[in-house]
């Protein structure tokens, strides 16, 4: 190790070179960084909730507004299925988790049995009480996979929704069974809200034009139309609880204008084109609905048949609402509504609080551990406070690269980092000297300071690592940020100690041909 290789000497300033060029956007402006060329990094480091503000807001599924929908569905097939076979029923309704109904004509009961059993699904229990009242219900499996596999699907379409607003750097984590952890640096809390407050639960359905919403018929529902997203005048519809096509067969939705007027644009799948064409086509005259979560956002004409897979939605829009409600649609509807139990607001002010002082912090502990070696060590030291400054450079272009997010703790993890990356130097120094004194040359002396020194450097860092990464495998939020800047600054501190401090002191002694090291 007296003469570094080639490939070594070229590592070593490819690194450095790729580190300072990944670093140096976060000491310019964004305007100017806009303004460079594409093929340049223009990545800042992702600033956390603590720096940057933002929302944290704690989150509940609401299962029991998920299963009274299932129910409501489940009554709209049994009804259905009973019409359609003309078999007289009363008293259909959702009572004590499951659909409840009685037949005019009692002696059919084998038969709606058998009919039912055929038309649902084996993730449904029929039964007959003692009383001759039919009780048809989801089996408890059925029920505990939905609750399991809805907690995932919200956790999945937050943070599709979060992502479409550009805060890359958001975090949404499971907690427990039912809640969601949810948060967002430099989101506007009010607008957070508004976006996770909507299911968006969109449903096409055809109105029922003669029913009066006093006394709707069985089978439909009295819905309000939005006096905000759709039409401009605020009133009721009676809508058949049968749905022509569901949200769900919707594949995109973009922003649009239709005579300079802000409309939704609307695309859907294969099956959904062909049910949208067919319902069209067969009722050419009819009003139909377009639902979002309850309420009519827009109710045309059938003037001819939409069969080309894509449609519309226009209203009294602006350019916000039609956007908001793209998006939306985009990411897809929540499977079940989201309750807000806890909410917090970091305010930008305080955020900067945190950096001020975390900057005073990291370069305080940098003039000190530089002064330490400097005094202890000469010029060796000095050698040591360069690959220092190297180190934190190559650490925040890690960062940026990977597009690490920095929060206090994080800032906290880079202060140890640097102390602990003079620490090899330490080591390394000090075995220098012992070899010195045993009089060995002094390039003899520094290959085996480095040499000897190695083991026992590898084996602090690699124990130090393994707790890092621990750390990151096993916390959450501000134990993550102190994880990844604890971990990313061992593996640059073990760079710089090696390769760099080695690669300077091999090229002043080669210089200065010295006959004692000047430590």
């Amino acid at each position: 190790m007296v003469q570094l290789p080639l490939w070594q000497r070229v590592l070593i300033l490819a690194v450095m070179a790729l580190g300072l060029l990944y670093a140096l956007p976060n000491a310019v402006p964004r305007s100017t960084l806009d303004s460079l060329p594409s093929w340049l990094p223009r990545s800042q480091v992702n600033l956390g909730l603590d720096l940057r503000g933002g929302s944290y807001l704690l989150l509940e599924v609401d299962i029991a507004a998920l299963e009274a929908e299932q129910l409501k569905d489940l009554a709209a097939t049994v009804r259905d299925v009973l019409r359609q076979a003309r078999i007289g029923y009363a008293n259909l309704g959702a009572r004590e988790g499951a659909i409840g109904f009685s037949l005019r004509d009692a002696s059919k009961a084998a038969e709606v049995a058998t009919l039912l059993q055929d038309e649902l699904s084996d993730d449904v229990t029929i039964e007959q009480t003692p009383s001759g009242e039919f009780r048809v219900a989801y089996t408890e499996r059925y029920l505990e996979e939905r609750r399991a596999n809805v907690v995932v699907q919200a956790v999945e379409i937050v943070s599709r929704r979060v992502d479409e607003t550009g805060t890359r750097e958001a975090s949404v984590q499971r907690q427990g069974d039912l809640r969601i952890l949810l948060q967002v640096p430099g989101a506007d809390p009010d607008e957070l809200k508004r976006i996770l407050g909507t299911v968006a639960k969109m449903t096409f359905r055809f109105v029922l034009t003669d029913a009066d919403p006093a006394a709707p018929p069985a089978g439909s529902s009295v819905l309000e139309i939005s006096g905000e997203e759709g039409q401009p005048s605020p009133g009721k519809l009676v809508v058949e609880d049968r749905i022509m096509v569901s949200g769900e067969s919707l594949v995109d939705a973009q922003l649009g204008y239709q005579q300079n007027e802000p409309v939704v644009t609307f695309r859907f799948d294969g099956p959904g084109g062909k049910a949208f064409c067919d319902a069209t086509s067969n009722n050419v005259g009819r009003l139909f609905a377009i639902v979002l979560d309850n309420k009519v956002i827009s109710y045309p004409r059938i003037r001819e048949p939409i069969c080309g897979g894509s449609g519309n939605i226009s209203g009294s829009f602006t350019q916000e609402s039609a956007s908001r409600l793209a998006l939306l649609l985009r990411a897809g509807a929540l499977p079940a509504p989201l309750k807000i139990l806890e909410e917090r607001t970091v305010g930008p002010g305080l955020g900067a609080d945190s950096i001020e002082a975390g900057e005073q912090a990291s370069i305080v502990g940098i003039i000190l551990a530089m002064a330490f070696m400097t005094a202890a060590y000469g010029l060796f030291g000095a050698f040591a406070c360069v690959a220092l400054l190297a180190n934190l450079i190559l650490l925040l272009g890690m960062m940026t690269a990977i597009g690490a997010t920095l929060t206090l703790p994080g800032i906290a993890g880079i202060a140890l980092t640097l102390g602990m990356a003079v620490d090899a130097n330490v080591l390394i120094y000090e075995r220098m000297r012992e070899e010195q004194r045993a009089g060995r040359s002094p390039l003899l002396a520094v290959d085996a300071g480095y040499k000897r020194a190695l083991t026992t450097i590898i084996d602090s860092n690699l124990t130090t690592l393994i707790a890092g990464i621990l750390l990151y495998q096993f916390g959450s939020g501000p134990i993550r940020g102190f994880a990844v800047t604890l971990s990313l600054g061992l593996v640059t501190s073990m760079f710089t100690a090696i390769m760099l401090s080695r690669w300077l002191i091999l090229v002043w002694l080669k210089r200065r041909r010295r006959v004692a090291l000047p430590i």
